[in-house]
């Protein structure tokens, strides 16, 4: 952070709201008291992490770090020049001045800045100028210079008093005309009823750089929900938010069905009032001076507070809370032995997910932005109104389903609050044959006797056709297949055969794995070859006859050995589930959890609510 001469704070916020967790790292302002966040440069384009800016001596501009991707080491990059004067997503504002491996700019004058780049320190001028005027000795070998700053006095700037009143736990938003914004088209005024607001939720710890288990490819984080608050017939809304807490907003019509979602985060401070134009509106513009008479309908009311959400969790838990849905109204089809369109939608357990979370994920069930480096969506492209699940139980044109309101609710609300599989941080770094620690999959699975000899069983008899790349065939629980939950191609034949698809970890002998090539009269599959597109083709091939082969057998154990660790590692939905140590260090530290204290099962939610809840901000008499 650095302060600026109007005396706001410019700094670099990373953000992830149910977009990619590695391309928006940007620039913010805030008044010292934390009021008056706002985007200075970026958060609508993915791309780049700006970094360690300051402001330029008699200029409106600020000079930065770019550095490439989710960051180099030392913050290194190119040396840029930045102007907000067009607003905050005018890409051609910045102005790159070197190349790469720069880092720690400094501005000297307006057109010369000191700036690092390993043993050596250079000027960079505004004409792209280089001049380097000094290197580290030989005698300090292995050392960089970092951070060099000029020994000497500068302007203050100005000083802004405080605009919060810590006596209040809430804030005021108003916003001006919701329907003046960005991709609103198709949206008619008064179609919008109310505002779903949001938290993202903060995390206790990380053991990852990945969303898994999380979600497979979504979210990065747990949304909470907070309530709603009523808009107005002329766009307009008036309310309390919590303080101190990262809240965004979905517009919803008047069935509670998803409108427009917001894919950044606002905090207000206590007592802060605070307001929009409109729904992602241009940050160039105003609100406009309507011909009406008066203010906007919400700013002539008390602000509204947020109405619970009855008879919906505030985080929703997957296996708790949509399975049961599934079960009702799907499982009927979707199960291994009948399994319609290739499609499982039982909760049994795969290597990560459960089979019905994998398969919704992967097969695009779920509009939820995914881990894509996009933002400002059209209107109803998001959310539940986007996702073919909600069609298929709400529409009654999916074989007749016509779930029941209570049922439609609860997946509804699930598809608008990021559509996350756990409903507890408790579940990072566990439950995973397979998993991710610092990006790569453990495979340590490859060292169990069973697994080689079921390895040994793939590669004589299905390697065949399965060296295929068009018919990749995982060689073992942890195998992925050269594809992370980040990175999915969603039109790669890996998804159909994917680990998480097909090893049932619940029930072992129900494993596509073994039911694919087993006969039909023994009864499995009868396995077939299928073209490019996924079409069987030619007759059923027959690899095991019965459930006596020794191959069969095989891979049966192998499954059994696989189910066998992840009932003693344990995933959260099992009831004596037990966190991490770290995830137990954590709360330890924050003082919600004793010395000798473990939670069991279920007993971890009410823990993590309670973390939550101490992020609630509440006045000090």
């Amino acid at each position: 952070p650095w302060p600026l001469p109007d005396g706001r704070i410019l700094y670099q916020r990373w953000e992830y709201v149910d977009r990619s967790q590695v391309h928006y790292h940007h620039l913010w302002t805030m008044n010292p008291d934390g009021t008056g966040q706002m985007v200075y440069f970026g958060n609508m384009h993915g791309g780049g992490l700006f970094i360690d800016a300051k402001p330029v001596p008699d200029s409106q501009e600020v000079i930065l770090t770019l550095s490439p991707g989710h960051g180099q080491r030392e913050h290194s990059g190119s040396i840029a020049l930045v102007t907000p004067k067009s607003g905050p997503d005018h890409l051609p504002s910045m102005r790159r001045l070197t190349g790469d491996g720069f880092r720690d700019p400094y501005a000297v004058t307006k057109d010369w800045f000191l700036a690092a780049k390993g043993r050596a320190l250079f000027l960079v001028g505004r004409d792209q100028a280089l001049i380097e005027f000094f290197e580290l000795p030989a005698t300090m070998a292995g050392g960089n210079l970092q951070e060099p700053r000029p020994l000497a006095t500068r302007p203050r700037g100005r000083v802004i008093p405080p605009r919060s009143n810590l006596q209040k736990p809430t804030g005021t938003l108003v916003l001006h005309d919701l329907y003046k914004g960005r991709s609103m088209a198709g949206v008619r005024r008064g179609e919008v009823k109310e505002l779903l607001i949001l938290e993202s939720l903060p995390k206790p710890i990380n053991f990852t750089g990945g969303m898994e288990p999380l979600s497979y490819g979504g979210t990065f984080t747990l949304e909470r929900i907070i309530g709603t608050v009523p808009v107005e017939a002329d766009g307009s809304a008036h309310f309390s938010p919590p303080a101190n807490r990262a809240l965004f907003f979905v517009a919803l019509d008047g069935e509670q069905r998803s409108v427009k979602r917001m894919q950044s985060f606002l905090t207000v401070m206590p007592g802060e009032t605070t307001s929009c134009v409109g729904c992602h509106e241009s940050r160039t513009q105003a609100p406009a001076n309507l011909a009406r008479p008066g203010r906007s309908i919400a700013s002539q009311r008390a602000p509204s507070k947020p109405k619970q959400v009855t008879g919906i969790p505030a985080v929703i838990d997957y296996p708790r809370d949509v399975q049961p849905v599934l079960d009702r109204h799907c499982i009927r089809c979707h199960n291994p032995a009948k399994r319609s369109g290739a499609v499982l939608l039982t909760g049994d357990r795969g290597p990560v997910y459960s089979h019905s979370y994998f398969t919704l994920s992967a097969r695009r069930q779920i509009a939820d932005g995914r881990n894509i480096a996009r933002s400002s969506y059209a209107p109803r492209t998001l959310g539940d109104v986007a996702s073919p699940l909600m069609a298929k139980l709400s529409s009654g044109q999916h074989h007749g389903v016509k779930a029941p309101e209570a049922d439609q609710r609860i997946v509804r609300y699930w598809l608008n609050s990021g559509a996350a599989w756990p409903g507890t941080y408790a579940a990072l770094g566990t439950g995973m044959v397979g998993g991710y620690a610092q990006n790569q999959p453990d495979r340590q699975d490859l060292k169990w006797p069973e697994m080689k000899a079921a390895i040994a069983v793939l590669d004589k008899r299905c390697m065949s056709c399965h060296a295929d790349p068009h018919r990749p065939l995982p060689r073992s629980p942890s195998d992925n297949c050269g594809m992370p939950p980040w990175a999915i191609q969603y039109r790669s034949p890996k998804l159909r055969l994917s680990r998480h698809i097909i090893y049932n970890l619940s029930q072992p002998e129900t494993s596509l794995l073994l039911l694919a090539p087993l006969a039909r009269a023994a009864g499995g599959y009868g396995m077939q070859k299928r073209d490019r597109d996924g079409k069987p083709v030619g007759v059923p091939t027959e690899i095991f006859v019965n459930t006596q082969d020794p191959g069969y057998q095989a891979l049966l154990r192998a499954i059994q050995r696989t189910k066998q660790q992840l009932d003693t590692i344990k995933r959260f939905d099992m009831p004596d589930f037990r966190p991490r140590p770290a995830y137990l260090r954590e709360m330890r530290r924050y003082g919600l959890l004793g010395k000798d204290e473990v939670p069991v099962g279920a007993q971890v939610y009410e823990l993590e609510r309670r973390y939550w809840d101490s992020f609630v901000y509440q006045p000090t008499p």
